[in-house]
């Protein structure tokens, strides 16, 4: 299945049926949907999220109840900065040193309340939560086409940061979840769990994850733009 092509009728589909919710368009963005709330409700009642002390999460609309779950509950976030732009493109989140949580998991109030680290400087990380326009039961993800969601993991995943024992889930609406074949590629992370409003799939996947960066896959112009890289391959 083309991944561009699905990424359009997940998209459109969620418009037509009045699923998605702001920001809009849905498309060309990890769209937001009706249910967001209630599928973060059910990723919570995962083990591995009850153990976890440390979570990385995208920056999308559909995870914000997620992030804010993490925070009230005590666990340390971890977002990256868009297009990991500067030299410590991680933000650090500690709920120890918030007063107001809810406010510090958007994305526009962050800066106000978190630490940029290196990800040198961070822990390991016990569970990460992925944003995607499209995903299967067996775990093969479709993000919004750019990539970065799978290089943060091999960032992480080069520095020790993340190993296999780190949980990666999705939340999403049950329109999201796709039969067929989707297209993995080396460096894509396969999904331990796929969550919706309804149910959580153990996807039991066979994807293998990336081991670490995948260098001859990044085009010169990307290393050049991006910090970290540029010090990691130097």
């Amino acid at each position: 299945m083309d991944k561009d092509d699905l990424r359009e009728r997940i998209w459109t589909r969620l418009e037509d049926e009045g699923v998605a919710r702001f920001p809009f368009p849905p498309h060309d963005r990890i769209p937001n949907f009706t249910g967001a709330s209630e599928a973060a409700e059910r990723l919570a009642d995962l083990p591995e999220w009850r153990n976890a002390d440390v979570v990385k999460a995208n920056p999308d609309a559909p995870q914000l109840p997620v992030r804010r779950r993490a925070l009230r509950e005590g666990k340390v976030v971890y977002m990256a900065q868009p297009r990991l732009r500067d030299e410590k493109p991680f933000m650090k989140l500690d709920p120890a040193e918030i007063a107001d949580t809810d406010a510090a998991a958007t994305v526009s109030k962050m800066d106000g309340y978190a630490d940029p680290v290196a990800p040198d400087e961070m822990p390991h990380v016990d569970f990460v939560v992925s944003g995607s326009v499209a995903v299967t039961e067996d775990g093969a993800r479709a993000g919004k086409g750019e990539g970065y969601s799978d290089l943060e993991y091999a960032v992480l995943r080069e520095l020790d940061a993340v190993d296999d024992s780190t949980t990666v889930v999705t939340t999403v609406h049950e329109l999201q979840v796709v039969d067929g074949d989707v297209r993995v590629e080396a460096h894509d992370v396969p999904m331990d769990c796929v969550v919706t409003p309804k149910r959580a799939v153990r996807t039991e996947t066979e994807f293998v994850r990336p081991s670490g960066i995948r260098w001859d896959d990044l085009p010169d112009e990307k290393v050049v733009e991006i910090p970290i890289l540029r010090r990691l391959r130097a």
